[in-house]
């Protein structure tokens, strides 16, 4: 696709999805949670550090997009876990320990198109 600017270029994207509840029913402070994402983004990138699409993302250091989307519980962050997993779309489920609860999982950076169909019901973190 072609940008602004003329360049072509694919907009990769990074998404995080985070547990919603653990702010708003089981009060975990939102530093904790922001960390909890952090975690899971740099795993992401550790694991598939020499993906095409993940060197592309960390080329363009100052211009990376992330979006960042909330799961209302621990099922629904499962589920998803489990679809992206049949579907062959890396990720990684962050497990906070030693309580091995998972709490937000990240994605590989992906052209945005590849993996938004899976992320649509999904809203954006708040």
């Amino acid at each position: 696709m072609a940008t602004p600017s003329g360049s072509t270029s694919r907009r990769l994207v990074q998404y995080v999805i985070v547990r919603s509840d653990l702010i708003h029913a089981l009060s975990w402070p939102l530093g904790a949670v922001i960390t909890q994402a952090c975690h899971a983004a740099t795993a992401a990138i550790h694991l598939n550090y020499n993906d095409p699409d993940t060197r592309d993302y960390l080329a363009e250091l100052d211009t990376m997009h992330k979006v960042v989307l909330q799961a209302p519980d621990e099922a629904s962050l499962t589920t998803l876990s489990n679809t992206l997993s049949e579907k062959s779309i890396a990720h990684k489920l962050w497990m906070e320990q030693p309580e091995n609860i998972p709490t937000c999982l990240a994605l590989k950076p992906y052209p945005k198109d590849t993996v938004q169909p899976f992320l649509k019901k999904f809203k954006l973190f708040k």
